[in-house]
């Protein structure tokens, strides 16, 4: 009887196996079926996942919102629970959120993540007890239907691909804060939706050549601060490089140079709000950007793209209740703060060392310039010691106010901030509240257009305490809740990926009244002659400026801005203050 019921066991091994198989052949990929030449089109992808979801009840498909290109956005969610009410898996599991195609020319992680998906499904790989897996297949659809086989110039496969530019043209990766796009406005919906614990977005890098396949760029862990941003640094890198390294896959920080040899050292790229990873630290989502090397073949990219991802996930399952903890942590970490720094710079006091492999680089003469140019030799590989950059400072510190104000006509901002599940009141009458107010006083603007703006930069503002009032309807932003950064990120004009330097405001940088100078002459001597206070600064500043004393328009003007006839509205930035602790943040109880 044992001996009968081993050669049955053995024989349900043996046909189980081959059921499993046989399974995997059912749902090949265009990548398995071209031998690794191919990618799947939008299409093709998107048929994949419907007909692993009609077959395996651990896969749910979805559509969300629409794209620039008329097609809809798709997640699709691996649970092997077979729960995707995420109110439900929030309890009790991590999620792990991967975004793909937005740049389709990088199609790597477009096939990596469908070969995962049904690897998980067939349990060709151990499905993670703790973890729920969601992708957005392909995100950038516009620029996947725009199909070719030469804007990636630089890289080793597939054959055909995506473009980078959106349907209308734009790149979604310096669209998040913005969201002049529907694909980021769907993008928010979804992420708010999902609430993920871990953020992954594949890419393919430029820039340099090296012996790696993968490279990694997390989001970086000063800026996301608090006790995740360690966390992030000591824990997560470390344990996500040594799982690689034992699966034999040797990785790098992101190679941030362009035209110039690694080995002279490099800095850790800085992920600003504009930026995927930098939008989802705004709500302390542990970020990485996978970048493989465009120079390897498309397989290999595409199988250490899956390897990345399936140790990322073991290691979240891992690691799955410190993840929670420490978010929990920074949540309320941020919204208890008095301050926030914004505009990060490189801290040179502070260096890390790779143990860098890389290829030799020689300065050689052109064939097609005849000048000097850069070439590496992939016959000499070499192992260096490299200096990385991957600690920051910030430049800037503001107090964190208890409260924004933003003024009803500024429609364009708030519809953003409702996008992003951001609480916020109707004022019910006319009030006058005693408010912190800010006035630009400087900035500078780009030459060339970047993203459909020309952003600003470098903005410095004056700020004052005042008394301004606001009507019914217009909007009390609490500070106190979830997307406080969000809110900081955008709010203040000085964040580099502000509304404001965003140019969503530059209706209030023009003047819309001035002066006759024939006219103002009379006026301006009368304004001098009935007050001191202006008379002694208007002198002062003549004497000390010597360009300005020489124009007399300048001076003219001077007199005007500072006096009763300058109009308020010029400079003044419709978005105010509430500050902590003052009369005014008694009005935060009408909510």
């Amino acid at each position: 009887m044992r001996y009968l019921f081993f050669l049955v066991l053995i024989g349900c091994i043996g046909s189980c196996k081959q059921q499993a198989v046989d399974q995997k052949v059912s749902y090949p990929t265009v990548f398995e079926e071209s031998e690794g030449t191919q990618t799947a089109t939008y299409e093709e992808t998107i048929t994949f996942y419907t007909n692993l979801a009609k077959d395996f009840p651990a896969i749910n498909i979805q559509t969300t919102g629409m794209t620039d290109s008329g097609h809809p956005l798709h997640m699709v969610t691996f649970n092997p629970d077979g729960d995707f009410n995420f109110q439900n898996i929030r309890r009790q599991k991590s999620i792990i959120l991967i975004n793909n195609g937005i740049h389709p020319g990088e199609s790597d992680g477009i096939d990596a993540t469908m070969l995962l998906f049904r690897d998980l499904a067939l349990h060709e790989i151990k499905p993670p007890e703790n973890v729920v897996l969601v992708t957005i297949p392909i995100y950038n659809v516009g620029g996947a239907l725009n199909r070719n086989s030469y804007t990636r110039v630089n890289q080793n496969g597939p054959e055909s691909y995506g473009f980078r530019g959106n349907a209308k043209n734009y790149d979604l990766n310096r669209d998040f804060i913005k969201a002049d796009t529907k694909n980021a406005q769907t993008f928010a919906q979804i992420f708010h939706l999902v609430k993920p614990d871990v953020f992954i977005d594949n890419h393919v890098s430029n820039g340099a050549d090296y012996q790696y396949t993968l490279t990694h760029l997390f989001t970086q862990h000063n800026k996301l601060g608090g006790n995740l941003g360690p966390y992030l640094h000591e824990t997560i890198r470390p344990k996500l490089e040594s799982a690689l390294a034992e699966s034999g896959w040797s990785i790098t920080p992101y190679v941030n140079v362009f035209n110039r040899p690694p080995e002279t050292g490099f800095s850790q790229f800085m992920d600003y709000p504009r930026y995927s990873t930098g939008y989802t630290s705004l709500w302390n989502v542990i970020g990485m950007m996978v970048e493989t090397h465009m120079l390897k073949p498309y397989p290999k990219r595409v199988e250490g793209t899956y390897e990345l991802m399936h140790q990322m996930t073991v290691l979240v399952g891992n690691e799955h209740e410190n993840i929670k903890k420490l978010r929990n942590e920074n949540f309320e970490i941020a919204r208890s703060t008095d301050e926030y720094h914004l505009n990060w710079a490189i801290d040179s006091t502070k260096t890390s060392s790779l143990q860098f492999l890389g290829f030799e680089a020689d300065t050689v003469l052109s064939q097609v310039t005849g000048l000097n140019r850069l070439k590496y030799d992939q016959n000499r590989p070499f192992s260096k010691e490299v200096t990385y950059y991957n600690h920051f400072v910030p430049k800037d510190t503001i107090a964190v106010p208890a409260a924004y104000v933003l003024k009803k006509e500024w429609q364009s901002v708030w519809e953003r901030l409702r996008q992003n599940q951001i609480k916020f009141f109707e004022l019910d009458q006319d009030t006058v509240l005693e408010v912190e107010s800010y006035k630009i006083a400087e900035y500078q603007t780009s030459n060339s257009p970047y993203e459909g703006h020309y952003p600003h930069f470098n903005t410095v503002v004056d700020k004052r305490v005042k008394k301004v009032a606001f009507k019914a309807g217009d909007y009390i932003i609490p500070t106190d809740q979830e997307g406080i950064r969000y809110l900081l990120e955008t709010l203040e004009p000085i964040a580099p990926d502000s509304f404001f330097n965003w140019n969503f405001f530059d209706a209030i940088l023009q003047q819309k009244e001035g002066f006759s100078p024939y006219v103002f002459e009379d006026v301006a001597h009368e304004l001098l002659l009935e007050s001191e206070e202006l008379r002694n600064s208007f002198l002062l500043k003549k004497e000390q400026d010597t360009a300005f004393a020489q124009n007399w328009f300048a001076q003219l003007d001077w007199v005007y801005k500072n006096s009763p006839y300058y109009e308020e509205a010029h400079l003044q930035y419709p978005v105010y203050r509430i500050l902590k602790n003052t009369d005014a943040s008694s009005i935060l109880e009408m909510d």
